[in-house]
């Protein structure tokens, strides 16, 4: 039941609500797996990757509610759930407990990594059905891939 009448076809609707659910859910985990390390982190870098995952907490928040929202204005009840999180999410599990500064940056690069090509692959699905939802993705992109560069700049230091 859509209680929101949308502007696409079922079909194109279903396509784009798909991509957005599953872009909600791994920008959520992101959000979750950044405090997680912001939390734990020590190492001589501690402050400078400790306000870096920050800015990832940051942009994954407010990139979800944006992903969130157009997946309501199509009509498509969008689900941030813990449990769908748990049930649903690409992006791998983050180690508990104290976590070394070059741990955790090792572990954001492969998880950014996971997170732009899942979120490309649907910048392709999205194109015919709805370009409004590809554009989005598009610029969600553009701002992982930075998160992703610095990350990996980091990890080369």
């Amino acid at each position: 039941m859509t209680v929101i009448d949308s502007p696409l076809p079922d079909k194109e609707r279903e396509i784009a609500g798909n991509a957005l659910q599953a872009t909600l859910v791994d920008l959520l985990d992101l959000s979750l797996v950044a405090k997680q390390a912001h939390w734990n982190l020590y190492g001589p870098r501690f402050r400078s990757i400790h306000l870096q995952l920050d800015e990832v907490v940051t942009t994954t928040r407010e990139y979800a509610d944006t992903v969130a929202e157009r997946a309501a204005a199509l009509g498509v009840s969008p689900d941030g759930r813990a449990a769908t999180i748990a049930a649903t999410s690409g992006v791998p599990a983050f180690s508990p407990g104290w976590t070394k500064d070059v741990d955790a940056v090792e572990a954001l690069v492969r998880i950014f990594s996971g997170v732009v090509e899942r979120v490309r692959q649907r910048i392709e699905q999205t194109g015919p059905a709805d370009p409004v939802t590809q554009d989005l993705l598009i610029g969600l992109t553009a701002e992982l891939e930075k998160q992703s560069w610095m990350f990996q700049a980091e990890s080369r230091a």
